[in-house]
């Protein structure tokens, strides 16, 4: 709604199953170049699966994610490897598409739309789906194409110069506060659309997150959890093995649910592209 930073649209409901799916980065036939940056969509959907969600990141070949970031968002989801011009592949999507129930995709405006994977091709192809959308800029207006990430929206928002030091060199945020707040944003938006029955379209933005931090949470922010020096958050960390080995991590930020991932993160792109079983 136009109080927060996300907005909802409806589709005809249908029930559905608990699984979500990530749409693909760009490769070979794939996608454009000049998504929103790897944060946001990531985030929301490691929330998910830390709620039980069956989540499958699908990315084409040979684009892989650096390795810090992938571990990072790769907890509680596989991650595929799909070539969107390849026929094979394609049917493979297809495929998971008529089984999913929530599709998260960080593209700009349009730029899936040549690809038949429009948010009305979507809801055609998948009666009840919810499709999550992030940009960078926000849906509508002039700047509603431009490429972005966390940090430049900061500058644009002003953020930069709030953080500024006495010498006037604009700042940066401790933290990528737009990426991560709008994944968890898109999580619980994923989550309100699932409860009132599906069949809708959220779009966020960083720009949409970055106003709402700049009008509203000055107001109402409290201590930090591990203390101003970081001094307390070993309490927080945890550690599991992963496909790249011994990780110690920070536990999920959730005051309710479970306290930490089933397990830790696959490598990028090791896994099968498909659902799990139904149990």
């Amino acid at each position: 709604g136009s109080g927060g930073p996300g907005t909802a649209s409806r589709e005809p409901p249908r029930p559905r199953s608990a699984r979500v799916r990530r749409s693909p980065r760009r490769g070979r036939g794939g996608p454009p170049r000049g998504r929103a940056p790897a944060a946001p969509g990531p985030v929301a959907t490691r929330t998910l699966g830390l709620l039980g969600a069956d989540v499958l990141r699908v990315d084409p070949p040979g684009m892989p994610e650096a390795d810090d970031a992938h571990a990072d968002t790769g907890f509680g989801k596989r991650s595929a490897l799909l070539d969107l011009a390849d026929r094979a592949d394609r049917a493979v999507f297809d495929g998971l598409l008529a089984r999913a129930d929530v599709v998260v995709s960080g593209y700009r405006p349009g730029a899936l739309d040549r690809f038949g994977l429009g948010a009305r091709e979507l809801a055609a192809a998948r009666p009840g789906l919810v499709l999550a959308q992030v940009c960078a800029w926000g849906w509508e207006g002039p700047w509603a194409g431009r490429r972005g990430f966390d940090s430049l929206v900061q500058a644009g928002y002003g953020i930069a110069a709030a953080e500024a030091g006495p010498d006037g060199v604009p700042g940066v945020l401790p933290a990528q506060a737009l990426d991560h707040g709008t994944g968890y944003l898109l999580a619980a938006g994923v989550l309100r659309a699932l409860a009132a029955g599906g069949g809708r379209v959220l779009r966020f933005s960083l720009a949409g997150t970055a106003s709402w931090l700049v009008r509203d949470v000055p107001r109402a922010v409290g201590p930090a959890p591990g203390g101003a020096d970081g001094a307390g958050a070993g309490a927080r960390l945890r550690e599991c093995g992963s496909g790249y080995g011994r990780l110690r991590y920070a536990a999920p930020p959730l005051a309710a649910g479970p306290g930490d991932w089933p397990a830790g993160p696959s490598r990028w792109g090791a896994d099968r592209a498909a659902w799990l079983p139904a149990t």
